[in-house]
């Protein structure tokens, strides 16, 4: 019998858990495979000893209903340039990469199954460089993979960040207010653009169309000089302003080196409020809330069909290669083709026309 090993890395997202249970049914429907999962991605193998969990159909009954992942995930587990504590107390990045390999081969799996974004399909290409049989399954809530029209999380995230956006509309209108939330979305506006229209935003912000202040405060003027005194402004976290800089800073965590996006929401407050001082100006960061709890039935059905297609990539030896969904179809895309290209928002987009027509300014 052969044996499939399950990884879940990154940052957590809506829907991972019905990928895991679709892989599993669909391996224990075959008679011929097994389903292991690995704790916290890569970091379960390493570990001495590993810490591995048997998948079957019992623990992964009704999991495509839960948020989070079963099996953990983290961010801190490149095996490419992984995490190490010198006696001195300091941190190092050290290649674990044979060792993992290692790892794999001497417990028995044929194949690894990697449900990850960007950075953990970067790693999967590495690794099938060297010889390893893995399958990239795409996983993010910012929609930023351009091999793939769609990743479930995405949907999720919109309809959480939609229903707070609604209920921030209300409170702007009762107190004739500037409400400002930021969203996530790392270096593309997606869900901020998406979240804008389906809640009415008069203003939304995104990293791909650098904003000028003095056109946001013209909207903000003009809204108050008419019968509709509040403004509602969707900004994602990863915008900034013509010639400024993205707000945030590097982690500090040990073995997680990435730029940490945040604090958007309140340089735009603070710079509306030296522009206009007449508005009164709140500021709301979702957050975590976006990519936590049940996944909406769209994304449990478009990671499901991702499980069934990545097991059947696993059964015809499709390596090197990522589960896609174009064109309302599953596909299967070269891993190599799949981390190309970021998944920026191009002017050309319909919803960019969309949202302009329907009175929401992107401040350019």
């Amino acid at each position: 019998m052969k044996k499939i090993l399950v990884l879940t890395g990154g940052g957590d997202c809506p829907g991972l858990n019905a990928v895991i249970r679709a892989i599993v049914r669909s391996a224990e429907k075959s008679g011929e495979y097994e389903v292991w999962g690995s704790i916290e991605a890569f970091n379960g193998i390493m570990r001495d000893p590993p810490e591995l969990i048997k998948l079957n159909f019992e623990n992964t009954a009704g999991i495509h209903v839960k948020g989070g992942t079963i099996i953990k995930t983290t961010n801190r587990g490149n095996p490419f340039s992984y995490p190490v504590q010198n006696e001195n107390g300091k941190w190092e990045k050290v290649d674990r990469s044979d060792y993992l390999i290692k790892s794999i081969r001497e417990k028995g799996f044929d194949i690894v199954i990697n449900i990850g974004g960007d950075g953990s399909q970067k790693i999967s290409s590495m690794l099938h460089d060297k010889g390893v049989n893995i399958i990239g399954v795409p996983k993010t809530i910012d929609n930023d993979l351009s091999a793939t029209d769609l990743t479930f999380g995405f949907n999720t995230a919109v309809q959480i960040a939609t229903e707070s956006f609604d209920k921030l509309v209300t409170t702007a209108a009762s107190h004739n207010r500037v409400l400002i939330m930021e969203v996530m979305g790392r270096d593309a506006g997606w869900i901020a653009l998406h979240t804008a229209i389906a809640g009415g935003a008069e203003i939304c912000l995104i990293p791909e169309i650098p904003y000028r202040i003095t056109s946001v405060v013209d909207k903000v003027k003009a809204r108050y000089n008419s019968e509709r005194n509040f403004v509602n402004i969707v900004i994602a976290e990863g915008a900034k302003a013509k010639d400024g800089q993205n707000s945030g800073q590097l982690s500090k965590d040990a073995g997680d080196p990435h730029f940490k996006y945040g604090g958007i929401g309140s340089v735009l407050r603070a710079q509306i409020e030296q522009e206009y001082p007449e508005a009164q100006v709140r500021t709301t960061v979702l957050g975590h809330i976006q990519r936590g709890g049940t996944p909406v039935a769209f994304d449990r059905i478009l990671a499901t069909a991702m499980g069934v297609k990545a097991f059947k990539m696993a059964e015809h030896g499709d390596f090197g290669k990522m589960v896609s969904f174009k064109n309302n179809r599953m596909e299967i895309v070269p891993l190599k083709d799949a981390i190309a290209k970021y998944n920026h928002i191009a002017m050309d987009n319909y919803l960019i026309e969309t949202a302009r027509e329907t009175g929401i300014t992107f401040g350019d």
